[in-house]
């Protein structure tokens, strides 16, 4: 085990920290997508175009996968498995959810979202149910291609999912949009119930209140909504997430203001309450970690912040607040720094960080 507490700046925190690469001969490209559901580690392996499973959290820096989706066979890596779409390729693979019965894949680049009713078996599982787009053997945005409006029915690069258990969620980040279903989709080219971040599902102009970019949407178990709006460099937050539907966001890390949209709020360099190409964020107990992905950090807040523009208290991956360089300002990776961690997961006491620039998983074991 690679044992790195420095890699978190908040000891009171963090117990253990190691750094996990994928099989030794197959190791992870670009992983985008990460989370963890009854001890099982998932991840989009964005760069290769497939998604792998490990039935329990690996322990050493290699280790072969359980499971892969995506490709026919385990070491390839072509986009849609270098032939056509169809239900068991993926093309860009983002986002991911699972209850440990269900998965859900963000297949960004298809336009479209994949469900697995049963969690998958077998390599090269294909999907059982498709969104965004009306067969298995169709991957155009909004399905009649790039220009079209969009609909309830339609996605263009759906980035992030998720739910809770009932209803899903889908950043549909292309269109501008939250995308919101009552139930669990059974069938595919199902449409929507309501929309976040539009009057309507045609629309695709915004106000700066609404999500510019919305890429990643996570609830906590309260219903606090948070959707991580990348383009404006900032973090929109609900006390519950049903408000969303007919209120803009209540306050917001990463600005001091609704108007305000700048990387680092027009700073040279970032400090405890900025934001630079933000992309995740993780509900833990009170409080919430953010993936500050261009500031190649990982911020923590033990209480999620009830004014807009409040500071961080914990960081990871940075050794101060005011550094945002990759790999710590240097050029080498190394054991302790982050380069741009996109995507988080938390169960229990463990935290998993998408170290996409370093081609890699980041373990963390939590104090409590």
């Amino acid at each position: 085990m690679i044992t790195n507490n420095d890699v978190v700046k908040a000891p009171d925190l963090v117990k253990d920290t190691w750094i996990f690469q994928g099989a030794e001969h197959n190791p992870l490209l670009a992983p985008r997508g990460v989370f963890l559901v009854q001890g099982k580690l998932i991840v989009c392996d964005t760069g290769q175009n497939r998604v792998f499973i490990w039935n329990s959290i690996p322990r050493s820096s290699h280790q072969d996968p359980d499971l892969f989706l995506g490709q026919d066979t385990v070491g390839a890596t072509g986009r849609n498995a270098d032939g056509k779409v169809s239900a068991s390729t993926l093309q860009y693979p983002s986002g991911l959810w699972s209850d440990g019965e269900r998965l859900v894949v963000a297949d960004a680049w298809n336009h479209r979202v994949l469900i697995w009713n049963t969690f998958p078996t077998q390599n090269g599982q294909p999907a059982d149910v498709v969104l965004g787009q009306a067969d298995f053997q169709s991957n155009q945005p909004n399905v009649e291609g790039v220009g079209k409006p969009p609909s309830a029915q339609t996605l263009y690069w759906p980035y992030g999912v998720y739910s809770d258990g009932q209803h899903l969620f889908i950043a549909d980040t292309g269109n501008r949009r939250v995308l919101f279903y009552e139930a669990f989709p059974e069938e595919s080219f199902a449409a929507a119930d309501r929309v976040i971040g539009k009057e309507s599902f045609t629309e695709r102009d915004y106000e700066n209140e609404d999500p510019i970019w919305p890429y990643s949407i996570k609830l906590n178990a309260e219903g606090a909504l948070a959707i991580t709006d990348t383009q404006y460099y900032r973090v929109l937050l609900w006390d519950h997430w049903e408000k969303a539907f007919t209120e803009k966001a209540s306050r917001l890390i990463g600005q001091a203001d609704f108007s305000s949209n700048g990387q680092n709020q027009f700073g040279w360099f970032p400090e405890a309450h900025t934001l630079n190409w933000c992309y995740d964020t993780c509900f833990y107990k009170g409080g919430i970690f953010v993936a500050d992905t261009g500031n190649s950090r990982v911020l923590w807040f033990p209480q999620v912040p009830q004014d807009s523009n409040q500071a961080a208290t914990g960081l990871i991956g940075q050794d101060n607040f005011q550094t945002g360089s990759e790999n710590q300002n240097t050029i080498k990776t190394t054991e302790n720094s982050l380069y741009w961690p996109f995507h988080l997961s938390v169960e229990e006491q463990t935290l998993v960080i998408a170290d996409t620039g370093n081609h890699r998983i980041v373990i963390v074991e939590l104090r409590n």
